[in-house]
């Protein structure tokens, strides 16, 4: 004999239906804040004024950069438009995972005539090296360069 679904019953669904939901959203909203990295730049708008002027003064730089990571060596690749390896006046590298700063390391980023290298351990996942070089010429040039790591 099955039990009367009584206004007690609907009410106690309710809450906990409900409570769970809201208890779910209460914690995924504080781990995404907690793990936030931050802000990019302090004032966007600011930071948009000359945009174009810095994007066009890095493009025209022609460099394409690229990142491995093979045998516990990182390895930061720029090359320029000609193909051949650029060595940097001043390099700048953070070593980081995509979603928190907690991972983030500076690597010492040695130019051994083709790329840039260090010994660094790492383990297994989506790395992103956040750098910004300076040109013989004093042009500046900020990337965010994807890293793989598989083993």
């Amino acid at each position: 004999m099955a039990k009367e679904l009584t206004g007690k019953h609907v009410l106690l669904i309710f809450v906990v239906a409900f409570g769970t939901i809201i208890a779910v959203n209460l914690t995924l909203a504080f781990n995404a804040v907690s793990t936030f990295p931050g802000l990019e730049v302090k004032n966007s708008y600011v930071a948009s004024q000359h945009f174009d002027e810095r994007k066009a003064a890095q493009e025209a730089l022609g460099w394409i950069v690229a990142g491995t990571h093979e045998a516990g060596q990182l390895r930061l690749t720029i090359t320029g438009a000609d193909g051949a390896p650029v060595e940097v006046a001043e390099l700048q590298a953070t070593l980081g995972r995509a979603t928190h700063v907690a991972d983030d390391l500076e690597p010492n980023l040695v130019f051994d005539g083709t790329a840039y290298v260090a010994r660094l351990d790492i383990d297994d996942g989506n790395w992103n090296i956040r750098m910004k070089a300076t040109a013989q010429d004093g042009t500046e040039f900020v990337q965010r360069v994807i890293l793989d790591v598989i083993r």
